[in-house]
């Protein structure tokens, strides 16, 4: 009866061991494609972070990878030892069973193990933690308010350039824009700089986030919550609100748009005035650059 049990037993192992290998290798392929680049928005059928355009984010990203390589081994042992002891240990197999109360050593690798599993983990998300906390010393300021349902923008220290943001309906929508994700007014801000970004709200709690940013910041009224991110590249970001909001909260997307030092001057000045006529040129600015750019 031993002989067979135990040759059962093996046999369930090995069975065990091929499918954990397997899921070992897609884990590792997955863990490795978040490095990958991909869109600044939302993809179907994505599993892993948008591509990292700040220096958080890569944090974010690298802290993730690492924490990957130490859940998914303890997640496929204990299940494995699950399904060991339910077939070794279980009635018909075992039907005499153990009268054993304790075992010393066993006790305590089953508690130091997690102790330094859990300081491992703990000592890059404190540090991770702090960067995200510790705002730097700030090159531009962005006030974000939430309303039901679309954002309120404020440059404080450009002129008190202030503006609306409004998701674009359908039929508004032009060649180059998404669906459910574009907008009217977009964010502008200088690539490089560190920008901080003070949340709040107006009526009921919003939040602020954008996964290529690592920045998720709730807003809550009567509530001023900072955060920071300096973006690394040119190009637009898509985010959207992240807390339930009402009826409507499927419909306020984030887009941040990340220029030159110097389109983003020529758009600041003229926006004080004139925000629609300000988007309109820094338009023109950019579709001139792209137009030099395929030249070359």
């Amino acid at each position: 009866m031993k002989v067979d049990t135990m040759k059962n037993a093996k046999r369930l192992l090995s069975a065990l061991l091929r499918p954990a290998a397997i899921v070992s290798g897609v884990i590792a392929f997955f863990a490795a494609s978040i490095s990958v680049a991909l869109a600044a928005k939302p993809s179907e059928w994505a599993i892993t972070f948008q591509e990292s355009a700040t220096p958080i984010m890569k944090s974010i990203s690298s802290f993730n990878n690492f924490t990957l390589w130490i859940i998914v081994p303890i997640v496929l042992f204990v299940t494995l030892l699950l399904a060991i002891i339910a077939v070794r240990f279980n009635s018909k197999a075992n039907p005499t069973p153990s009268k054993t109360t304790h075992n010393t050593m066993i006790e305590i690798v089953w508690t130091v193990a997690p102790v330094l599993i859990l300081v491992i983990l703990a000592v890059p998300s404190f540090r991770l933690l702090y960067d995200q906390m510790e705002i730097p010393e700030a090159e531009l300021t962005l006030k974000v308010t939430g309303y039901q349902w679309y954002w309120g923008y404020e440059y404080p220290d450009n002129g008190d350039i202030a503006f609306d943001s409004y998701m674009l309906q359908d039929d508004e929508l032009g060649a180059d824009d998404l669906r459910l994700l574009s907008v009217d007014n977009e964010i502008v801000v200088p690539v490089g700089k560190v920008v901080r970004v003070q949340v709040t709200a107006a009526d009921v709690i919003h939040s602020f986030a954008m996964p290529a940013f690592g920045v998720k910041t709730d807003g809550i009224p009567g509530r001023l919550n900072e955060t920071w991110f300096q973006a690394e590249r040119e190009g637009v970001y898509y985010g959207q609100c992240s807390e339930l909001c009402g009826v409507l909260h499927a419909f306020m997307p984030i887009v941040i748009r990340v220029v030159s030092d110097d389109q983003f001057q020529q758009w600041a000045a003229k926006a004080v005035d004139d925000v629609e006529g300000a988007n309109e040129m820094l338009a023109g600015l950019l579709d001139n650059q792209k137009k030099l750019a395929s030249a070359e």
